[in-house]
């Protein structure tokens, strides 16, 4: 049997996004290769999570275009985690079940799907838990399984670790670490310069709306070209 071609990579060609009359991104080139962990850097207001949104077809750009190597297959073949994940009132179990359905996946095989993601993420124990209850962590967590049982090409993560303990964050750091070891391909956001260093492949640096540059992480960390990426890097450019 034959592999679907991917629908990667994703070209973003010319992007922008405004209200009225204010500019919030602006001419976004960037290309997102499959099978690597990219990291959108920037201080708050940049546009980061507005890219993310963008991307993932949650809104949509006034100028510019999102290109998929296979469109007809994009919808369907990607997952987005938000900053703080949204709970339905129900198990842990049943908000990926009820995801399942959502994606047609067929009936017979939800609850299967379902306990595998609970288990690849440590969270099998409390399937019956309601996801309302879970702490911070857990519910990252969950997030996370949810999103990986439905077999995504490419995975959007929105801050993933902001709210969570340093002890949680590692934990969430290292099954990020593991989707990439599955195959998906990661774009995440992230504040923390020190995450950052710890996930990236590729780094895109976003400033006041602009894409100043791009590139492979460990050059961008060691010299980045931009005299804004300078100044975030020493913590001297908070907006």
């Amino acid at each position: 049997m034959s592999t679907p071609a991917s629908i990667l990579p994703l070209r973003i060609e010319g992007l922008g996004y405004a209200v009225g009359a204010q500019r919030l991104l602006a001419l976004v080139d960037l290309t997102v290769h499959a099978g690597r962990r990219l990291v959108i850097l920037g201080p708050n207001g940049a546009g980061k999570s507005l890219l993310l949104r963008l991307c993932h077809g949650l809104i949509r750009p006034t100028e510019g275009r999102i290109a998929w190597s296979l469109p007809e297959r994009a919808a369907r073949a990607q997952a987005m985690v938000l900053q703080r994940p949204v709970m339905l009132r129900r198990s842990a179990r049943a908000n990926l079940v009820h995801a399942l359905a959502l994606a047609r996946v067929p009936r017979a095989e939800r609850t299967a799907r379902a306990d595998a993601a609970l288990a690849r993420f440590g969270l099998l124990p409390l399937a019956d838990r309601p996801a309302r209850l879970l702490s911070g962590g857990e519910q990252q967590r969950l997030a996370l399984a949810r999103a990986w049982a439905l077999r995504p090409e490419i995975l959007f993560l929105d801050e993933p670790c902001a709210q969570l303990d340093p002890g949680a964050t590692r934990s969430i750091e290292g099954m990020i670490e593991g989707l990439t070891a599955d195959g998906i391909t990661v774009v995440m956001t992230t504040h923390d310069l020190a995450q950052a260093r710890r996930l990236a492949e590729d780094v895109a640096f976003l400033h006041r709306g602009r894409l100043l540059e791009s590139g492979a992480a460990p050059a961008f960390f060691a010299a980045p070209r931009s005299p804004e990426a300078r100044a975030f890097l020493d913590g001297g450019l908070p907006w």
